[in-house]
């Protein structure tokens, strides 16, 4: 990961996000977690009448599901985060940090409000 230590949930997250990037060969993917510690999952979805980055997916697949705050969220991307998908994730989770990593897994950066 990186020369900080995380909480194993936290790379958890990282991992589950760098998975759902592979699996479908997405240019992002993303995790988020909730005040329960359930995980939710997304890849960016690129559709002729629909694009949606993997970090508001899965925060709207969170808020979906119920979610009434985050804990964490991660993102793994080679372009750096967008400002209004950070913008979801503070939308719900005010205090959680998003954790940006590269397609090899290795965190580049922790994003905290």
């Amino acid at each position: 990961m990186s020369e900080t230590a995380l909480d194993p949930e936290d790379e958890k997250i990282i991992t589950l996000a760098r998975s759902t990037r592979a699996r479908v060969a997405a240019s992002e993917g993303a995790a988020v977690r909730d005040e329960t510690g359930r995980t939710y999952t997304a890849s960016a979805v690129a559709l002729p009448s629909l694009r949606l980055s993997a970090l508001r997916l899965a925060v709207a697949m969170a808020v979906s599901s119920g979610a009434e705050s985050l804990e964490a969220a991660a993102l793994v991307s080679d372009s750096e985060p967008d400002p209004g998908d950070l913008a979801a994730v503070r939308d719900i989770g005010p205090e959680a940090p998003v954790f940006h990593a590269g397609p090899d897994g290795v965190l580049r950066e922790t994003l905290k409000p």
